[in-house]
């Protein structure tokens, strides 16, 4: 339960500073990616090393899709393995990262746009710990996650995203988890662990990039009048609403940089953002 005491010492600790976090979209990938040494993940070490510690870490993880929004409030979160046909190395991982119940609290006073639900049965979705696991290794920050409403608008979720912008102020580091191309019907698993994209994906890729160095968010928010590449790129948009979060809070002065610009098995890219 969290006490006045609790979220008075919220309210300090989340008093405002001088220096924003930046925004992360990560395309998390594969769930191997959790625990092998390669060159994604290893830009995810390099994220922790470069970014100042933060108070908290908020995830809209593309694997958490329902009606309404939600955002964990669960003081200690639980490691969800949802996926299957993977080594038992990988379920066997535990992220033991705090919650954050006062947070949580805080998060659902800043939304006005929808009702925020607290909730205590999710938990670190394989969207987040297989990330986060090699940003902050330690498990020593706490960690929430914030839901998609699957049933809303591009245009719903933009927006949604700007009410949370405050927190970076805080201290709060927000990550959009999830892929920009995304179609595994169309996987090519022989070349999943290559450096391989079908040239739709690489130009849609090139459209995505292109418009988000330019801060020209209409046109992703709108992905589908981009054309054909882009209806095969997004055939479902649950991985790729992570990255209308992170552009709905970007601010006019900042700035889009790239990482981990690799596509995968010919329909998939792992294109990361960071915007500062």
């Amino acid at each position: 339960m969290t006490t006045l005491g609790t979220l008075k010492a919220l309210s300090d600790q989340l008093s405002e500073q001088g220096q924003k976090t930046p925004l992360l979209f990560i395309g998390h990938g594969s769930p191997m990616n959790g625990i092998e040494n390669n060159q994604f993940s290893q830009q995810w070490e390099a994220i922790g090393r470069e970014v100042p510690n933060p108070t908290a870490v908020i995830c809209i993880s593309a694997h958490w899709l329902t009606r309404g929004t939600f955002v964990t409030a669960m003081e200690k979160p639980k490691t969800i393995h949802d996926f299957g046909g993977f080594p038992k190395a990988l379920f066997d991982v535990q992220y033991p990262a705090l919650g954050s119940p006062a947070i949580a609290e805080e998060t659902k006073k800043l939304i006005t746009k929808a009702e925020v639900h607290l909730d205590h049965d999710w938990g670190l979705d394989h969207g987040t710990w297989t990330i986060i696991r090699h940003i902050y290794p330690k498990a020593n920050i706490p960690v929430l996650q914030l839901s998609i409403d699957y049933y809303q608008s591009p245009q719903y979720h933009y927006e949604l995203a700007q009410e949370l912008a405050v927190l970076r102020r805080k201290g709060v580091l927000i990550i959009g988890s999830g892929n920009m191309v995304h179609n595994l019907r169309m996987v090519d698993f022989q070349r999943i662990n290559g450096s391989y994209g079908y040239d739709w994906a690489i130009e849609i890729n090139h459209i995505f990039k292109k418009h988000i160095a330019e801060g020209n968010h209409k046109p992703l928010i709108n992905y589908e009048s981009l054309g054909q590449a882009a209806k095969l790129a997004i055939p479902t948009p649950d991985h790729y609403y992570p990255l209308l979060y992170i552009l709905g809070m970007q601010e006019k002065n900042e700035e889009a940089t790239f990482f981990n610009d690799v596509a995968v098995g010919g329909s998939l890219t792992m294109t990361s953002v960071k915007i500062a």
